[in-house]
Order: structure tokens, then sequence, then C-alpha cells
């Protein structure tokens, strides 16, 4: 029978959601929820893809399309975050939401389409420069820290002689992270996404998110903004104050985090993407973290090379250190309409 190709609205999510809940690659943005994220918060075009094979599901895939003069006409699957590409029975459903992607990038006139996963597409071409970084949880916390070893756990005792106060919980703790997460990223010369966007994810999704944060002297040094999809928890966002490196409140932060991990019952935590042997691959390599391959593949339309919409790309060394040297306040009100087209 062939496989049909049909576009999707709210009437099929349970459908939907059915599908990508039993599907192995799947990851917490593939829910149909999402979608309301990025057309109600963001305004953007979103197409939601379905593969069926007679009256059967074989494949979704949901694709965001980004606009802007800066950083061009492009659909990423899912912008944002890591995951969020094809998922398919067969090589035969793969192909029919890839050539259907083709087509409604040539229906829309986007440059290309980005298609983020833990597989390649085949025949398209893609990218393997990112990893993931998995740490497989044991039962509880005791075996955790002998799992990390005398080093590390003396890493993590050096913050909490500090007297540090370690808060977790939701949206009340927002001003916390948003704190030290604005700054970092003016620090690393990135436009900052809007407190807001944060606020309208711990509404939207109550159960599936939340805030760990640690506080010095009444002010807030490192925090990080969890996802739990399952047994599964990810770290999308994290960042501490760089004021307080020299005590080592990120391994605290990230101490916390497994903490409260374990205790939503998770066996497995995702510390984000990093690029091989970089610092952050490195950082989350000691935690005893295991790499696995990221694919971005690529629908391409109007141009030959693969697109470099990235900070590692020479055109942006110039505005990267510009942004750098503005302040904190400033990198808040401008930041946020140019971070919401990035890919």
């Amino acid at each position: 029978m062939t496989i049909a190709v049909k576009y999707i609205d709210s009437a099929g999510q349970s459908a939907w959601n059915a599908y990508v809940a039993g599907h192995p690659q799947r990851s917490v943005y593939h829910r149909y929820e999402w979608r309301g994220f990025f057309e109600d918060y963001f305004g953007k075009e979103c197409w939601y893809l379905v593969a069926e094979d007679g009256d059967r599901t074989v494949g979704v895939a949901p694709i965001v399309r980004q606009q802007s003069r800066l950083f061009g006409d492009y659909m990423v699957s899912l912008p944002f975050v890591n995951y969020g590409g094809i998922l398919a029975d067969s090589g035969d459903a793969e192909a029919a939401i890839a050539a259907e992607v083709e087509v409604l990038a040539g229906r829309t006139g986007v440059s290309h389409v980005e298609l983020r996963g833990l597989a390649p597409v085949a025949n398209l071409p893609g990218k393997t420069n990112k990893v993931a970084m998995h740490l497989e949880l044991p039962a509880d916390e005791d075996e955790l820290a002998k799992r990390l070893g005398s080093k590390l756990r003396s890493q993590i005792r050096r913050p909490q002689r500090e007297n540090p106060e370690v808060l977790t919980g939701g949206i009340e703790l927002l001003d916390d992270f948003y704190a030290v997460f604005s700054r970092n990223m003016r620090d690393l010369g990135t436009p900052v996404y809007a407190k807001s966007m944060f606020a309208d994810l711990l509404t939207r999704f109550p159960r599936d998110t939340g805030i760990v944060a640690v506080r010095l002297g009444g002010r807030s040094a490192a925090a990080g903004f969890l996802l739990h999809h399952g047994q599964r928890s990810e770290v999308p966002w994290a960042s501490s104050d760089r004021r307080y490196n020299r005590i080592g409140i990120n391994m605290l932060l990230y101490w916390e985090m497994l903490r409260e991990s374990l205790r939503r019952g998770s066996t497995l935590f995702d510390f984000g993407r990093s690029s091989r042997d970089a610092g952050t691959y490195r950082f989350k390599k000691q935690w005893g973290a295991e790499p696995v391959q990221l694919h971005w593949s690529y629908v391409m339309r109007d141009q030959e090379e693969l697109p470099e919409l990235n900070p590692e790309n020479s055109r942006f060394a110039l505005a990267i250190r510009a942004w750098q040297r503005l302040p904190v306040w400033t990198t808040r009100l401008l930041g946020p309409p140019l971070a919401r087209n990035l890919p």
C-alpha cells in the first residue's frame, strides 16, 4: 500500500501523541502540545506532518518556520532544542515525509529545512558536529555519589562550605534563573531569550518543567531549567555567575539537578549538546555522561553549502564581540527579538 503524507491540526493530537509515545527515538519536544508553544507564544507558522499506511500511522514530523532579515527564511524541526526531527517506522515512511518536506519548502520559498534527530535521514546531506551527553542514573543518590568518585565529590563539597541556599520549584524561581542565564548569554555574545518565554513553558507544562537554583548571600549564583518526560530528565538551559567560578558553584548546581532528577524517578539525565572535546563536553564527561551522536539533516533549495547559523561562524564574530560589551540590561531588551529567530 502506498504511504500517504497529510497535515494535521489539533483534531489529530491524540493519535499523534500515541504514535510518539511508542517510538524509540521520541523526545518530549515531539509531543503535539509543543505546537501551541511555537504558535501561540512565538506566532510561528507550524506544519505537523503524518505519514499513513492505510489507517496506520507510520511516521510524523513537526516543522517550524523561522523568518528574519538577519538570519533568513528557513524551517527547523525543531528550533531552540536538540531534537524534533522525523520519527518513522521504516525507510519508506521517512522518505515519504522527507519528500513532502521538500514540497513544503518549495511552496513556501524557504532556503532550507533542518531536521534534528538521532539518526541521519537517508539521501539528505547532514552534519554530525554535535553530540548529546547522556548519563544513565542509578537507583539512588548514594550510588550516584559513589560513581562520581572522590575528586568530583570534593568539588561538590567546596561550594557547600559557603552555606548556599538550594531551591527547587517552578515559576517562583524564574527571577533566579533569568538573572544568571541572561548574564551568561551576554558573556557568550549570544542574544538571550525573553524571560516570558520561560514563564510560558513553566505555565504550559507545569508537571514537566522545573528550576533548580543556588543562592549565595541571598543572590542567585547558579540555576538550571529542567524538563522531565517519563523517566528522562534534561537540562536544556543552565548557567552560573562567573563571579563564583573560583568556588565551583556550577558543580553544586549540576549535583542538585541530578538529585532532583532522581527524586522524580528518572533513569536518564540528558546534559544537552556539545561539540566533541570542547570545554562543555569535558565538563559533562566527568560526570560519567556518554556521547550520543546527533544528526542534523538538510533539505536544501537555493544554496549548495549547508547553513552555518551558529556562533562558530566567522561572519558573526564581530557581532559577538560587540554584544559581549553591552550592559546586561541592554541585552535583555534587545536580545529576545533576535533570539526568537535563531535555529
